[in-house]
């Protein structure tokens, strides 16, 4: 379910914070998928540094004039397949992100979307919301530490999981990264500038 925020910080054009913190760790260069990218916001940012991005929403026009580079694909991806699908199974891209958008079915899709070394910016309200606002229905709020067990097979960079003020909300989010493709004689844990 993609839930609209009301700050300011989701102005049209202005990344999340928390996407806008981390984005240094994507490989110059890399794919970005935007999961339910409604007006593009996100899709703007990367491809302002360089990025191919890709987006998948139910209504894509507002995306498509913000961002007409994009690669953008409409979609019911709640009630219809993945649109991004090759033989050997969902496509990957170097970095998956998503924000203020929970459907738990899909997780498991979003972590196989990850190439190797791949980055998951994921971030999306959480448990407490219901004591200031919506969404309120636990389908559409993370549990303690869910996008920690999500992403256990994943190396967490960062994390948090608490509450955030005008407007109110409480959130949890996660910066990740997939296993990368081993190469001979390289570090055998990546250095991720904090």
């Amino acid at each position: 379910m993609v839930i609209p925020a009301s700050s300011a910080a989701h102005a049209l054009s202005a990344p999340s914070p928390w996407i806008a913190r981390w984005s240094h760790l994507l490989a110059p260069g890399c794919t970005v998928l935007d999961v339910a990218c409604g007006s593009g916001r996100h899709l703007q940012w990367f491809a302002s540094r360089n990025h191919p991005v890709f987006g998948v929403d139910q209504n894509i026009a507002t995306a498509r004039a913000l961002v007409p580079g994009a690669q953008l694909v409409q979609a019911d991806i709640e009630k219809g397949p993945w649109p991004f699908v090759t033989p050997q199974g969902p496509r990957t891209f170097g970095a998956v992100v998503a924000t203020n958008y929970l459907w738990r079915p899909l997780l498991p899709v979003l972590l196989q979307s990850l190439a190797p070394g791949g980055l998951l910016l994921y971030e999306t309200f959480a448990a407490g919301n219901e004591t200031v606002g919506r969404p309120a229905r636990p389908d559409f709020l993370l549990q303690p530490g869910e996008l920690l067990r999500v992403c256990g097979n994943l190396q967490v960079v960062a994390y948090e999981n608490g509450y955030l003020p005008d407007p109110d909300r409480f959130m949890q989010r996660i910066a990740a990264f997939a296993a990368p493709l081993p190469v001979p004689g390289a570090a055998a844990i990546p250095r991720h500038t904090l």
